[in-house]
């Protein structure tokens, strides 16, 4: 019976954790693919937002 559990726990991680790879393989696939000349908008858009913004956290000792 441990035996079973110990297969089916193994099977369970592979499964999930090839199907996470997949995910992020084929994400970066199809952005630089079909990203077209927006591909990073978001991120362009995220840095304009917070220009100016004092930082916080980190500092020196």
């Amino acid at each position: 019976m441990g035996g079973y559990i110990m297969d089916l726990t193994i099977v369970a991680l592979l499964i999930v954790g090839i199907t996470a790879t997949i995910g992020v393989i084929t994400n970066g696939v199809g952005i630089k693919f079909f990203g077209g000349k927006n591909r990073s908008e978001f991120v362009d858009q995220s840095v304009r937002l917070q220009t100016g913004w004092k930082n916080v956290g980190g500092g020196k000792k």
